[in-house]
């Protein structure tokens, strides 16, 4: 017995109630045998000195002369013999609760949490099953499960991709809690590329969602060597860009700002480097990326394509570790550092860029002064309080600074900064408080022959807090509910001389604020073992603020100067204009069998934030502009149907999916709009409506010796923008392709270990051309050569195909060892193709002539080293 004491006072009580007192909140039950005058304290179960009621089954007569069978009203007894049972086992028999012989029930429910031993990391999409019978769960993100046991001697079988299997016997008295200590299995994970629990696509209700490990970069060779989880995105279904060197992700035919990509819960406006080129991840530090581009889960709103919950590790709370690379551009570095021992660690990571020896090696004169850099930083700290309290702190930094001319310095950074304390109420209910803060801008400095020096900048910050729980009502029913505020602040951009002798004159525009919210509920309902339901609703609400000005345009008259009604002046914290709404989060899965099921799923978003953008390539001066009491929040709708089956205990998996989306409010811009600098950009901008719909398959092989996946999508996306004027019409009213419109999308990823230190990867990549607006004739007006261009994105350039070839040679698998190592040769690019990224035409001696403009038109090698200590 544990060494506890009790104090209580009694005065001429019976026996039996001092012992209730004594024992109230142990596991321990008593039996007085009052004839031998003995009291016996046992552990956990009950002594019988006569049977329960309806132990055996009663009969009673029928009609006629048969019998009817009554099920007993109490489980039986349980009965384990101690002696008979193995001496040696790694885990003793988990006893669980205490036996209540006023509450006797056939099952009982048992919680808990699963760590690693060594980490004390949780381990999130575990499979707790309940051996031979078809009774599972699986672990939350944070390790936590619940699960239904039948009352008596059960064993619970655990299983995880790089947890070793483990056999956990446990007698259920009454409701419980067992945490789980884990020890990693001998699997290596640089053998999965995208890594997932074994039965999760089948058996979750989430439609369209994906899991991506930082691991799963590792062996896919990609441009330069550089491990990229957004580049591994792109390979899978329903996924891509406008093309290589184009920033930012295009998902189910969304616009590139449609997407909300978290790091630790903060908003990281633009997640890559140097146009798309990098991740602005290390991906030493990045534990892997959830994305949601169907069933979005009811805790997320805002855009309206889809959700990337990027997640950093949790640092080594035993010893120092770290892990870094040296490439031909980059050089990496992490460190986990012990701080408090078994209870807290920091991650810290560094990464820099050093291109311009290449730029200054190309025999290219223009291009002797130019540079290209950027660099990133990440710092986290995590704390585990104790078994109920957990917090984490997450602090990130990136700055890119390049110039191509020799006038021009282009620079654009991401601040972020997110606190995060989870805490365990009860056995059935968690919480999780956020704070973050984002910003993002960016800046020019221009310094000319002339006297036209000037610098120009941007920002956008904003503060959120959302305050989230999850209860366990029962073993059907699960709640998340909860509430969310942000805050946001614009600088729209300025300009300002740069010198006493520059002619440029200041433009300042009017700093935008707002506030947008968020309650949130939903229900994961087991309706059987083989429907599963999850239903959520979600109100947004937006408010556009103060102090600033506002034109008012008159009614059914296109937006342009000439038709300003007034100009309103609103005062600090005023509200300007408000909108908002319901969101509806409804998903289903019905299983056929064990690994064959069928998936539906419904959700409706707001989008109160857009770019805004001429361009198709996330340029440096793409500004993020708030919704107005001229521009209206963009609104969307998506539904999915999907079947998903898995083969071979979950070593082959095959999906197909189909989805349609619609949407409001889009945003497009003018022939020849002026976006940047202009205080009433409500006139350059057109509000029309968008439809997306498409086809996703995946088959893909998660273990052997060959791996991979391949993915093919067919999909299209469409806008249309009509009005009475013509001046906000765009190609006759009529629906025309986006401008990332890619109708085939074909991804081949394979790996092929040769033994266990060379192993070899290759990447294949078809996507139909993007559209382009093509110059059709020219015309002579007033003395004047002009151009007459073809409707907009009415044809398309040429075709996009690649294929990557990589070998991996992995050190000797010596346990003492310094570091461990394994080297990386790579050749991105093997055919040399030469894909257009852009068609464009230019004017010579009279004539048009149309030219291309490609990133990566020949192959281009590369060798990274990579060590891990």
């Amino acid at each position: 017995m544990e060494d506890e004491k009790v104090t209580l006072r009694y005065n001429a009580m019976e026996v039996s109630e001092v012992l209730d007192g004594i024992l109230e909140s142990s596991a321990y039950n008593y039996y007085i045998k009052e004839d031998e005058k003995r009291i016996f304290i046992i552990n956990n179960s009950i002594i019988y000195d006569e049977l329960p009621d309806g132990f055996f089954n009663d009969l009673e007569k029928g009609e006629g002369d048969s019998l009817i069978v009554q099920k007993s009203n109490a489980p039986p007894p349980t009965f384990y013999n101690e002696e008979v049972s193995p001496k040696e086992k790694k885990y003793p028999v988990a006893r669980i609760g205490k036996s209540d012989p006023n509450n006797l029930q056939f099952e009982y429910t048992l919680s808990g949490r699963a760590v690693n031993v060594v980490t004390r990391e949780p381990v999130p999409d575990l499979t707790i099953r309940v051996k031979d019978m078809d009774r599972f769960v699986i672990t939350d993100s944070a390790g936590n499960f619940t699960i239904q046991v039948p009352a008596g001697y059960n064993k619970l079988v655990v299983r995880a991709m790089g947890i070793a299997s483990t056999e956990r016997e446990v007698i259920m008295y009454n409701d419980g809690n067992l945490d789980l200590l884990l020890e990693e299995g001998l699997q290596q994970l640089d053998e999965v590329v995208v890594q997932a629990d074994a039965a999760r696509n089948v058996e979750d209700a989430d439609t369209g969602s994906e899991q991506i490990d930082s691991e799963a970069s590792k062996n896919i060779p990609l441009v330069l060597g550089e491990r990229d989880i957004l580049q591994v995105a792109k390979a899978l279904p329903g996924i891509s860009s406008a093309g290589e060197g184009a920033t930012g992700l295009n998902v189910r035919g969304g616009k590139t700002d449609q997407n909300l990509v978290l790091l630790d819960d903060a908003v990281l406006y633009n997640p890559q480097h140097f146009f798309g080129i990098f991740q602005a991840l290390n991906p030493f530090t990045t534990k892997g990326v959830n994305i949601y581009k169907g069933a979005m889960p009811v805790e997320f709103g805002g855009r309206l394509s889809s959700v990337f919950d990027i997640r950093t590790k949790n640092g080594n709370v035993e010893k120092l570790a770290g892990e870094g690379s040296i490439g031909p551009v980059t050089g990496n570095l992490a460190l986990e550092i012990p701080v408090v021992r078994d209870k807290s660690s920091l991650v810290v990571g560094a990464r820099g860029a050093y291109a311009d020896w290449i730029l200054r090696s190309l025999d290219e004169p223009s291009l002797n002064n130019s540079n290209a850099s950027f660099f990133d930083g990440i710092l986290k700290y995590h704390h585990k309080i104790n078994d109920a309290n957990e917090v984490k702190a997450t602090a990130y930094y990136s700055r890119d600074a390049f110039s191509i001319t020799s006038d021009s310095l282009y620079n654009y950074d991401n601040r972020l900064f997110s606190l995060r304390w989870d805490r365990k109420i009860s056995e059935r209910s968690t919480t999780a408080m956020v704070l973050g803060n984002s910003n993002y801008g960016f800046g020019i400095d221009f310094d000319g022959q002339a006297n036209t020096d000037f610098k120009l900048d941007y920002s956008i910050n904003e503060t959120e807090f959302k305050y989230k729980f999850r209860t366990l009502l029962n073993e059907r029913n699960t709640l998340d509910y909860g509430i969310s505020a942000k805050y946001y602040s614009v600088n729209p951009g300025s300009i300002r001389p740069d010198g006493n002798e520059s002619s440029v004159s200041t433009i300042l525009i009017d700093n935008e604020q707002a506030l947008e919210g968020a309650l949130f509920l939903g229900n994961e309902y087991k309706l059987s073992e083989k429907f599963l339901l999850d239903l959520g609703v979600r109100y947004a609400f937006f408010a556009a603020l103060g102090p600033g000005t506002q034109q008012r345009y008159q009614e059914g008259l296109p937006k342009n100067e000439s038709t300003v009604q007034e100009t309103i002046t609103y005062d600090g914290a005023e509200v300007i204009k408000t909108y908002g709404g319901p969101e509806a989060r409804v998903s289903a899965r019905y299983l056929f069998t064990p690994d064959f099921s069928i998936k539906a799923s419904f959700n409706n978003s707001y989008q109160f934030l857009h770019t805004l953008s001429n361009n198709t390539t996330v340029s440096p001066i793409d500004t993020w502009k708030l919704s107005d009491l001229n521009i209206a929040p963009q609104t969307g709708y998506q539904a999915s149907l999907g079947l998903y089956k898995n083969f071979k205990e979950n070593e082959y998996e095959l999906s197909l999916e189909g989805y349609y989306k619609g949407m409001d409010n889009v945003l497009d811009f003018k022939t020849g709009a002026d976006l940047f600098l202009n205080e009433n950009v409500e006139t350059e901008v057109l509000q029309g409506e968008g439809k997306a719909y498409g086809v996703e398959f995946l088959a893909k092989k998660n273990r052997g010796d060959i791996n991979g996946w391949l993915s093919y999508t067919y999909s299209r996306s469409l806008y249309r923008f009509d009005s009475e004027f013509s001046e906000e019409r765009i190609n006759n009213g009529d629906f025309f392709p986006s401008n990332f419109d890619r109708p085939h999308d074909v991804s081949i990823i394979t790996n092929y270990r040769f033994t266990r230190r060379y192993s070899m990867s290759a990447n294949f990549v078809y996507q139909t051309g993007r559209p382009v607006t093509y110059p059709i004739g020219t015309f002579r007006f007033n003395n004047a050569d002009f151009v007459a261009f073809s409707d907009r994105n009415e044809f398309r350039i040429p075709d996009f195909y690649r294929l990557d070839l990589g070998l991996n040679i992995e050190g000797n698998h010596k346990k003492n060892k310094l570091a461990h190592s394994f080297v990386t040769i790579s050749v991105y690019n093997v055919l040399g193709r030469n894909n257009p990224y852009s068609v464009f035409f230019v004017t010579e001696n009279g004539e048009v002539k149309a030219l291309q403009s490609s990133i990566f038109a020949i192959p281009i090698p590369s060798i990274t080293y990579n060590f891990k200590f």
